[in-house]
């Protein structure tokens, strides 16, 4: 019998998803007999204890005794328990500086990671995440910040909304300028923005038209890799050497800053990705961005004016397009960024259902068979050892 426990998220703020909602666990008690699942007694998520209770799933202070603890943010240190396997985004594999102690903490504890961030195809495609949560708050807030700076139309709050539902009803009626919105990615961040746009009514054209001709109808342009990014030497692009190659790689994207009013960034980035534009483009007269909605969310990753996270109760602030520092939103002489690093938890309840879909038809069968491929390629640590995959984090990991 595998004993799950689903952990009390210890991270600060505090956030209220869930890996496998009440239902959920009652559907994986019903028809999975190998798993039993006991939850972790907390008073910030979207579902209850009672909730939990009420579908006849256990809710403890200690789980100790589970095999396996599924979480969603990063774990505080202090509250790993040695030689336990956890799930949880880790934000570890790109080496961030900030999650330094966690992994080490975690090497030194005799962990076994798995990061859902890894949880991946065979063609490196990912299989679970909240990509499409991410995007459709993204773009809201996108778009609720442009109305803010120009007062052309005005947004309410997602967190405001009961649920995803409610959302889209505030949509009717809504009557937008003529605007241009260039959206980068292709995956499920991506695939959220443009939800957000079709609901809104605004038109997608293709990129030539974007950049050359006039509307009098809001519209957007969805810019994929291929769109964005081409090699240096040839002026081609493959998914898969982009990938393993970036640094070969120039971006494209310069000309659209000049005809762009708000950007909805969902483009994947690593360290050797070249930016969506330069600081001196910023700086420029001509780039004409007002808002910028990062989903992405790298401080100084593809958006390279991206000063760090903001937060639900504060998602907007400026940047100067002077001395470059953090302003105020909405004020002359400066460019509204948009980058909270949490955005689902804005619409916990859908995401949270959305996310124990996935992990339910992809990952839970797997978790007592030692040879599941997939669960092999996200596990970072296996009782505190680096991976072969992961090796390349060994300083970081200070093994």
């Amino acid at each position: 019998m595998i004993q799950i426990g689903i952990i009390r998220e210890g991270k600060i703020p505090a956030d209220s998803r869930v890996a496998l909602t009440p239902d959920q666990c009652k559907w994986v008690h019903e028809n999975l007999k190998d798993i039993q699942i006991r939850v972790q007694s907390s008073p910030d998520r979207c579902y209850s204890d009672k909730d939990y209770r009420n579908a006849g799933i256990e809710v403890v202070d200690d789980l100790s005794d589970s095999t396996i603890l599924l979480g969603i943010k990063e774990v505080p240190v202090d509250q790993l328990i040695p030689n336990k396997t956890y799930f949880f985004f880790s934000h570890t594999k790109k080496m961030q500086a900030h999650n330094q102690p966690l992994i080490r903490t975690m090497v030194a504890k005799q962990i076994t990671m798995i990061d859902y961030e890894c949880l991946t195809h065979k063609d490196g495609q990912r299989i679970i995440g909240f990509g499409f949560f991410a995007g459709v708050v993204g773009a809201h807030n996108g778009m609720m910040a442009y109305g803010k700076r120009t007062g052309l139309f005005q947004l309410g709050r997602v967190v405001e909304c009961r649920d995803y539902r409610q959302l889209i009803h505030t949509y009717f009626g809504l009557k937008l300028p003529k605007l241009k919105i260039a959206i980068t990615g292709s995956g499920r961040v991506a695939h959220g923005l443009l939800e957000v746009m079709n609901l809104m009514g605004i038109t997608e054209v293709e990129p030539f038209d974007f950049l050359h001709k006039q509307y009098d109808y809001p519209v957007y342009v969805q810019l994929k890799g291929r769109d964005l990014y081409e090699r240096k030497d040839d002026g081609t692009y493959n998914r898969e050497d982009f990938h393993g190659n970036p640094s070969k790689y120039k971006c494209n994207f310069s000309p659209f800053t000049k005809v762009t009013d708000i950007l909805l960034n969902g483009v994947y980035w690593d360290h050797n990705v070249p930016p969506l534009f330069t600081i001196e483009e910023f700086q420029s007269p001509q780039f004409k961005i007002q808002t910028i909605a990062d989903i992405t969310n790298d401080e100084k990753g593809s958006v390279p004016i991206n000063a760090g996270d903001s937060s639900i109760k504060d998602p907007v602030y400026g940047i100067s397009r002077t001395t470059f520092q953090k302003t105020e939103p909405y004020i002359p002489g400066s460019v509204d960024i948009m980058a909270v690093p949490n955005l689902p938890n804005e619409l916990p309840r859908d995401a949270s259902r959305y996310f124990g879909e996935q992990l339910i038809k992809y990952i839970l069968e797997d978790l007592n068979n030692p040879e599941a491929d997939i669960i092999n390629r996200a596990t970072i640590l296996r009782k505190g050892v680096l991976t072969p995959a992961f090796s390349y984090m060994k300083s970081y990991a200070g093994v």
